[in-house]
């Protein structure tokens, strides 16, 4: 299938965090009418041909900016960040995917009927909605911008690893990315393996 996205980098510039020296890089993906956006932090020599450590992580306003309990999202972000960093080498594509596609507003009502029972899927679909929205277009266009051609990706979601070798993007490892469940996360944690697939089993 032709992808109908098209890609701009929009900005690039030095980028000092506590993980360590990156370039933060912006995209814009446009398809029809809409657009998304994309940041992507990138370490190191991505130019060689050897497969580059990869993570893409869907934003989580909740998790990521106030540390909520309710996910697992804030620790996995830091276990790439740290990984990227230990190696000197990778990349972190950010995605503008909130509450797995379904927007911030709306994961605060899915918050609200999981008070009352529901679960993460639940939730969404009694908000009318699939169970995860998110597409995967927009990483592979990236990788692609930037020349990666083979990847081992930081990912328990098995549709993340579908989509980038559907683009034509070599997966060479799938490196887990599997936070420690607390009381807060393990039934949300149980749902992602359960209802959607995610590998969670300690290797």
């Amino acid at each position: 299938m032709t992808s109908t996205l098209t890609l701009r980098k929009v900005a690039e510039a030095d980028f000092p965090s506590r993980f360590g020296h990156f370039r933060i890089l912006g995209f814009e993906g446009t398809t029809g009418s809409e657009t998304e956006e994309s940041v992507v932090l990138r370490m190191g020599d991505i130019s060689d041909a050897a497969p580059v450590l990869v993570r893409i992580h869907s934003q989580c306003l909740t998790g990521d900016v106030f540390h909520s309990l309710r996910c697992d999202c804030r620790e996995q972000l830091e276990i790439a960040l740290e990984a990227i960093a230990r190696e000197g080498r990778g990349l972190l594509i950010y995605e503008e995917q909130e509450g797995r596609g379904i927007g911030l507003m709306n994961k605060l009502r899915a918050y609200e009927l999981q008070d009352h029972g529901a679960d993460t899927v639940e939730a969404n679909e009694q908000l009318g909605f699939k169970a995860d929205m998110r597409d995967y277009e927009m990483p592979p266009a990236i990788l692609k911008y930037l020349g990666v051609k083979a990847v081992r990706l930081m990912s328990n979601n098995p549709e993340k690893i579908q989509a980038l070798e559907a683009a034509g993007i070599r997966v060479v490892e799938r490196v887990p990315c599997i936070a420690e469940p607390m009381g807060s996360t393990e039934h949300y944690m149980r749902t992602k393996r359960e209802k959607l697939g995610h590998l969670l089993d300690p290797q």
